[in-house]
């Protein structure tokens, strides 16, 4: 059974040969592996990893753009505020070079199964606007918001898309809203401000009958209904 094949069984509810082998090692480990194995691609090779998560495509907010808006405001970047700033384009092909060569080394050549991360619609924004302020924002800024999140999923709808042209199996939404206990704000206001974003991008994957995955740290349990919607 080859990688691809040995994951797609088990996303399935088969019975694959032997259970799939990954671990997200190169974030935290990438000196030591290098270290002892001369590069974490020698270490996936060596133990015969099955798939990969890819990170990497244009970015959604040009970084020196944000910088000068905070300079030019003096305070911290508000909902408003960010509605006057263009985001990257999703379709710029050159932003996704690095994909490419991560599908070309990990599928192509290594049969091994492929998924792309993808924004979130919170997570994503807190880069921006900072977590505590984007907290109160939820409360303060509604209509902005709406409208930032808006752009956020039409955006993140458009990369999927392009990454699922160029050949990912599925596509990884991360959006941490979880605290130790509970949501970070409440389950009507994700009801009401997160779930109907994220499902324009998840009804674009489904619909190109691709894979579909989702992350998120802390107890998000008051959702999980949502989660599955």
């Amino acid at each position: 059974m080859l990688p691809r094949e040995r994951v797609i069984t088990v996303i399935n509810h088969g019975r694959p040969d032997r259970v799939p082998i990954y671990g997200w090692i190169r974030a935290n480990l990438e000196g030591e592996i290098s270290q002892a194995f001369g590069s974490v691609e020698a270490f996936e090779d060596k133990y015969e990893f099955d798939l990969a998560h890819i990170f990497g495509g244009p970015s959604c907010y040009p970084g020196a753009a944000l910088q000068k808006l905070r300079q030019a405001l003096g305070r911290a970047i508000q909902p408003k505020d960010l509605l006057d700033v263009p985001m990257g384009d999703p379709n710029n092909r050159d932003g996704y070079q690095s994909i490419v060569d991560q599908i070309q080394h990990h599928k192509e050549e290594r049969g091994r199964f492929v998924y792309v991360q993808t924004p979130g619609i919170f997570e994503a924004l807190n880069g921006v606007f900072g977590i505590e302020n984007h907290l109160g924002y939820l409360l303060l800024f509604g209509d902005e918001l709406h409208e930032v999140y808006r752009r956020q999923a039409e955006w993140n709808r458009a990369f999927a898309n392009n990454c699922i042209d160029l050949g990912v199996d599925m596509v990884h939404v991360s959006d941490d809203w979880g605290g130790q206990n509970s949501l970070m704000f409440s389950p009507s206001i994700w009801w009401e401000m997160i779930y109907p974003y994220h499902k324009m991008t998840c009804d674009a994957v489904k619909a190109r009958r691709a894979f579909l995955s989702f992350h998120s740290d802390g107890n998000i349990s008051s959702v999980i209904d949502g989660v599955i919607q």
